[in-house]
């Protein structure tokens, strides 16, 4: 089983910090290049690139109230998230289907059930 994680490309796990801009201010955020390549499809799917993805996710987190102080890890989670709703059949495997077309209220909903 692990030969399926140690033997994967080493350049999956490689960090790569890219900075870019949110509302005038310059920031950097180094992910793993997984997290990245996970991010350019999502963003991709919906017509946007990373950078746009990104500021977006920043903007409706700060709306929820969540606190922001590892957003790093916050995209990373979105990035496990985007996968594990793929497996669930709640996001579909076909990318060119965009992601704003989902019923997220009836799958959180669904989530609720599933963890509590």
């Amino acid at each position: 089983m692990c030969e399926l994680f140690i033997k994967a490309d080493a350049k999956l796990w490689e960090s790569t910090t890219r900075s870019l801009r949110i509302d005038g201010m310059v920031t950097s955020v180094r992910l793993e290049n997984f997290f990245w390549s996970k991010l350019e499809e999502i963003a991709r799917r919906d017509g946007m690139n990373v950078v746009q993805l990104i500021t977006r996710l920043h903007h409706e987190s700060i709306d929820a109230g969540h606190d922001l102080g590892n957003f790093t890890s916050f995209l990373r989670v979105c990035c496990a998230r985007y996968l594990d709703l793929q497996l669930a059949g709640d996001v579909s495997t076909d990318l060119s289907q965009p992601i704003a077309g989902v019923d997220a209220p009836a799958i959180l909903g669904r989530e609720r059930l599933k963890y509590h």
